[in-house]
């Protein structure tokens, strides 16, 4: 059995008005199809600071956000577009906000760090470079 990995206290996340609502659709539409990533968008929105849709402090990944990472468990930098299911396109390096990665982007801002699950159930660990 994986557990959680104690990485210390979750960081702060910042959502839309609009990103929220429709996150928490998707995510109860999914509960049945992919349970452990909706538990786990669930748990983000629960936590989430939920702003006006204008109000989005800068560098904070959202849809449409161009985001570097860095997966601290394997060195590797990433950029990707961040875009909602019907939107994805691993060729042209667009991730879905429903991907494992995706949603542990979602809401963070450049120079912060996360614990995400991948889909073979192995923990990780990304930390934000910059946000576009």
């Amino acid at each position: 059995m994986t557990t959680t990995p104690s990485h210390g206290q979750l960081p702060a996340i910042t959502l839309t008005h609009t990103v929220q609502e429709r996150l928490s659709e998707l995510a109860v539409a999914a509960g049945n199809r992919l349970p452990e990533l909706a538990e786990f968008l669930e748990r983000e929105l629960d936590r989430a600071c939920v702003v006006p849709d204008d109000d989005l402090p800068p560098a904070t990944v959202t849809i449409g956000s161009r985001v570097t990472f860095v997966d601290c468990d394997t060195k590797q930098r990433h950029t990707v577009t961040l875009v909602w299911p019907m939107e994805e396109d691993v060729m042209h390096y667009r991730l879905s906000i429903m991907t494992p990665v995706g949603a542990a982007l979602v809401g963070l801002r450049a120079g912060q760090s996360i614990g995400w699950k991948n889909r073979m159930g192995a923990w990780r660990q990304l930390k934000v470079e910059s946000v576009h």
